[in-house]
């Protein structure tokens, strides 16, 4: 095996890992749908929104503080109380409980819509990925089995960021705020996991093919 070999691998290894470790897995998972659950709760009790934005922020808070006293980074820690702020801002601003998640709503627009850009210019996003984590060096393209998988993956992203927009936005305008809570956190980090497995599919063959065999 090439020094360039065993780099790529690592690269591909540590990329997987980092990408993993920022989903969070179940704490992760949990630690995000309680601020949310927290809203929707203190909004249908209180019927009061500015309320209820202050008590979800003030549980993003609490929830960040025990993340760091357990050694977590502040970055890591803090990320769910800007996010839950923001989404805060956005419910005050246009005066619906709902609005908590419309930022969520338009990012996985926009996410579907980039994905699916990538995919008919034929120049899938995962692809594109991949071979800037391997320094740009491979004719990944040029190898049918590889452009296939990157098809393959891109177009589980896209389908996952599609499905989010259309179902999240379809409770939105029907004033759903539960159902929608459930929408975000069921159709969050678990599905892209899911779909992450895809990708990461992906990611191995086009090493097996572009850089083991070298």
């Amino acid at each position: 095996m090439t020094d360039h070999t065993r780099t790529d691998a690592a690269a591909s290894h540590a990329a997987r890992q980092k990408l993993l470790d920022q989903l969070g897995g179940t704490k992760g998972m949990v630690c995000s749908a309680i601020p949310v659950a927290a809203f929707v709760a203190a909004n249908a009790a209180l019927r009061r929104l500015p309320l209820a934005i202050g008590i979800a922020l003030a549980v993003a808070v609490l929830i960040a503080v025990w993340r760091m006293a357990r050694g977590e980074a502040f970055t890591a820690a803090a990320g769910g109380v800007f996010g839950v702020a923001a989404a805060g801002g956005v419910a005050a601003w246009v005066g619906s409980a709902g609005g908590f998640f419309l930022i969520g709503i338009w990012a996985s627009c926009a996410g579907a819509v980039l994905l699916a850009v990538s995919l008919l210019a034929r120049r899938p996003l995962t692809g594109l990925l991949w071979n800037t984590l391997h320094g740009n060096r491979h004719p990944w393209r040029e190898d049918g089995p590889s452009r296939l998988a990157h098809d393959v993956a891109t177009a589980t992203l896209t389908v996952l960021f599609a499905a989010r927009f259309g179902v999240q936005l379809w409770l939105y305008e029907n004033d759903s705020t539960g159902w929608l809570a459930l929408a975000k956190v069921g159709m969050g980090v678990p599905l892209l996991a899911l779909a992450l497995l895809v990708v990461f599919w992906a990611f191995r063959r086009s090493t097996k093919r572009l850089v083991e065999r070298r």
